[in-house]
């Protein structure tokens, strides 16, 4: 019996690690990443050109050199401020990557940022919080930026037992 309980308690701890490590997402082409707007994935693609602009944006080119570019409907886009967290891109030029991150919408094409290197490596891109919402925010104010009413009590005391079930002490 103590055999069976070993052996069970082994696969249930073993079986959730084997099916995350059994096969990561496939990367999709560029070509299909065009139709996915908004999507967290992988695209597998070949970089022919690295452009880089006078301000410093630089683009991966992941379209053939007979695509005219308004048939170009992919791109990957680095920009000025990622450049430290990014590194060099020219050991890219001429080689086949695998990019992780989100696909967006940008002037009729679909774009992906590159914010960090780790990107190649199927890390997710750099977080960079809505500054809308940070708009009034200060780490030394007592109250949060938003009124949430979850945290309000309406006039209510928040209590987290049942005043009606009171237990009577014993008197003196």
């Amino acid at each position: 019996m103590s055999n069976r309980l070993g052996f069970v308690l082994l696969i249930s701890f073993w079986a959730p690690m084997l099916c995350l490590a059994a096969k990561p997402k496939a990367c999709v082409s560029a070509k299909k990443a065009e139709q996915m707007i908004n999507k967290d994935l992988c695209v597998a693609a070949h970089v022919y050109e690295i452009v880089e602009r006078p301000d410093g944006t630089r683009f991966l080119d992941v379209c053939p050199p007979d695509t005219p570019d308004s048939a170009c409907r992919f791109t990957v886009i680095s920009f000025a401020q990622d450049k430290k967290a990014v590194g060099e891109l020219g050991k890219y030029r001429g080689k086949d990557v695998r990019i992780r991150g989100i696909v967006q919408s940008a002037h009729g094409r679909a774009v992906m940022v590159l914010s960090r290197a780790r990107q190649f490596n199927g890390g997710p891109p750099a977080f960079r919080p809505n500054p809308l919402l940070l708009h009034g925010f200060s780490a030394d104010q007592r109250r949060p930026p938003e009124r949430d009413p979850n945290l309000h009590t309406y006039g209510r005391s928040r209590t987290y037992t049942n005043s009606r079930d009171q237990e009577t002490r014993p008197a003196r």
